[in-house]
């Protein structure tokens, strides 16, 4: 049933772009691990090995302290339509801040989110589908908008604030580097 690839053949780029939600897993050698959805128009698929995705502000910042620490990542897609599917994928990634280099390069191929905080960017080391045969159907209705209208109406200052307050550390005390590297 499982296959295991060493990159993103066209056909699973399709099926990436396909989803309207994919789920990201990242923990330090002793941290608690964290497994995050993420939604909206947030992930580009670069090449057959790199993924990039746009983080927004959200009440935690457990995957930026994570990944500064420990590297790997796994990002998960499963088919809630259509024949059915698990895709992983697993590489090591690294966190871009608003004022790091590559944030000038990467972030205009997003469309525009409110509260754009950080850009992962993943090298795939390994591709691994499995049947899914056991994940439900769902039917998609549309993306919520109360973070980017909350994240609009916060501003750019509001979110600064924010980030001091809320995004500064894990919940095991780890530093994310928000302030340090955003502001």
């Amino acid at each position: 049933m499982g296959k295991q690839y060493s990159e993103i053949s066209e056909k699973l780029q399709q099926f990436i772009k396909d989803q309207k939600i994919y789920f990201v897993g990242t923990a330090t050698a002793d941290s608690r691990v964290n497994v995050s959805p993420k939604g909206m128009d947030s992930l580009k698929v670069l090449n057959q090995n790199r993924i990039i995705w746009l983080n927004v502000t959200g009440s935690g910042n457990e995957t930026s302290a994570h990944i500064q620490q420990n590297n790997r990542m796994t990002i998960m897609f499963t088919a809630f339509s259509g024949s059915p599917m698990v895709l992983r994928l697993y590489g090591k990634a690294k966190v871009i801040h608003i004022n790091d280099p590559e944030w000038q390069t990467l972030f205009p191929l997003f469309e525009p989110i409110a509260g754009a905080r950080q850009i992962f960017d993943l090298t795939v080391e390994l591709v691994q589908t499995s049947c899914g045969m056991s994940v439900p159907f769902f039917d998609y209705v549309e993306q919520r908008l109360q973070l980017k209208d909350w994240a609009t109406k916060k501003g750019d200052s509001g979110l600064k604030e924010y980030w001091q307050a809320k995004n500064q550390q894990s919940i095991d005390g780890i530093a994310t580097h928000i302030v340090d590297k955003n502001l």
